[in-house]
């Protein structure tokens, strides 16, 4: 993974930067999702004992449910940008497919961690046209990427609520 993507041009694609938090971890967490370019349509929220992937989690899965319609209705395709590995490489490596055909186990035939959230993100993913699914790029954390930091920014907030 680059630590600069190139991304699609806004013209065609609705880019949306998602961020997890937790203070401690596990303790209390929080999620954000923003729309580039400037976050004026974002949302964030928060959880108490939970851990920072699960908050990497809620923020890629919120960003789909709330994103994926509206990129539809403007016939743009949907990019989830995040610094989770963990999110990304799922998705662009194809992870769940193989913890899906595994029974929701993972290659040390381990149980999948947080399947309560990777279940309804999967099947809210497939249940798109495969055509207008989101695609999935990484982005350096804390590299002063603007939209990085004020999704980081929001998702810290959400902790403290």
């Amino acid at each position: 993974m680059s630590s600069s993507p190139e991304f699609p041009t806004q013209s065609d694609s609705l880019l949306v930067y998602t961020d997890g938090a937790c203070s401690g971890n596990p303790g209390p967490g929080g999620w954000a999702w923003a729309l580039a370019p400037n976050g004026a349509r974002h949302d964030s929220g928060g959880e108490s004992g939970t851990t920072n992937q699960r908050m990497e989690l809620m923020a890629a899965m919120e960003a789909i449910r709330v994103n994926a319609p509206i990129a539809d209705a403007e016939k743009k395709h949907l990019v989830i940008v995040s610094d989770s590995t963990y999110v990304v490489k799922c998705f662009n490596d194809r992870w769940w497919v193989r913890w899906k055909a595994n029974g929701w186990r993972n290659a040390k035939k381990e149980p999948v961690a947080n399947t309560d959230l990777w279940k309804p993100m999967i099947a809210m993913y497939e249940a798109l046209d495969p055509a207008k699914r989101p695609s999935f790029q990484w982005v350096k954390g804390h590299s002063g990427d603007p939209m990085n930091d004020l999704v980081d920014e929001l998702a810290v907030q959400a902790c403290q609520r």
